[in-house]
């Protein structure tokens, strides 16, 4: 797989500014223009934004050197869970250093006929999310929604299909950098449509140099396989105070016999009562396993 035509020179050019400065490169996955490159830009302006097909390529570009950290989208606020970070992150060995938030709002963009008019459309192309985002749009207005790798890639695609019977769901600016028109803006059903992305490094933050300020930690765990086992590890959070603002379950493997979670916590270790947390969590659990500490970029609660 590769990204579509229109796409490539600029591609080709962000990344040899990238390996030209590879300490200076944050990846992301996409085509330019896409969610994740402005999260990127907005997130760390002094970087080179480095645009990878796939999360496994912008993970890998870390791992490699060809990037000093990358940002993965992992949560939306209407749409849930974005990227597999349960099972990619503790696979990489790359820890979580920051985290971004960032509203989102989605265009539906086309060539025109040639008369100069738009529509109608038969199908839309988007990534999964995005479609998620606008399905009430796509199904009052009769529209099929098609699954694409990427919102800037769909544009792309869009343009290099040369159809304007069909459209593509992405942030404005890939109307400007692909040739498109934008016939409707904000199409996203939800008005306070928001994305968390987390910022992946090499090495781990360490959580004495947040020093005061408000922190995170996130972590996956997988608890032995006895009665009230989750209710025993969790235990620990309430009893000492903790805060802990997601929770949620993943099956490792085919079997469905084992079952891990992913958490994440306010506070870092070194805090006592965050310590006690974890170490009664530890003590419940088969496999705990931190990935990582950093600033908190919202306040949670």
């Amino acid at each position: 797989m590769s990204f579509p035509g229109p796409a490539l020179a600029m591609v080709e050019r962000m990344q040899a500014a990238a390996a030209a400065d590879p300490a200076r490169a944050i990846a992301f996955q996409g085509s330019p223009g896409a969610n994740s490159h402005r999260a990127a830009t907005e997130a760390a302006p002094d970087y080179l934004p480095l645009p990878c097909f796939s999360f496994e390529d912008a993970l890998e570009a870390v791992k490699d050197g060809r990037a000093s950290c990358a940002i993965i989208p992992i949560e939306n606020s209407q749409h849930g869970r974005v990227a597999d970070i349960h099972f990619l992150l503790p696979e990489s060995g790359l820890s979580i250093v920051g985290e971004h938030f960032m509203p989102i709002s989605h265009a539906l963009m086309a060539l025109p006929h040639p008369d100069g008019s738009f529509g109608p459309f038969s199908a839309a192309y988007s990534h999964p999310q995005a479609l998620g985002q606008s399905r009430h749009f796509l199904r009052e207005r009769g529209i099929v929604p098609l699954s694409h790798a990427d919102t800037a890639g769909a544009a792309a695609y869009v343009a290099e299909r040369g159809d304007p019977g069909v459209a593509a769901i992405a942030p404005p600016l890939a109307a400007d950098l692909y040739g498109l028109t934008i016939v409707e803006d904000r199409v996203e059903d939800a008005a306070d449509n928001m994305t968390r992305f987390v910022i992946l490094a090499r090495e781990p933050r360490e959580p004495a140099s947040l020093g005061s300020e408000a922190a995170m930690t996130t972590f996956v765990f997988e608890v032995k396989n006895i009665p009230a086992a989750l209710y025993k590890a969790l235990g620990g959070f309430a009893t000492n105070g903790v805060n802990m603002t997601k929770l949620e379950s993943y099956q490792k493997g085919a079997s469905f016999s084992a079952t891990m979670f992913y958490a994440d916590i306010v506070g870092s270790p070194g805090d006592p009562a965050i310590d006690r947390a974890l170490e009664e969590l530890a003590f419940h659990c088969k496999e705990l396993r931190v990935l990582g500490t950093y600033r908190q970029a919202r306040q949670r609660g």
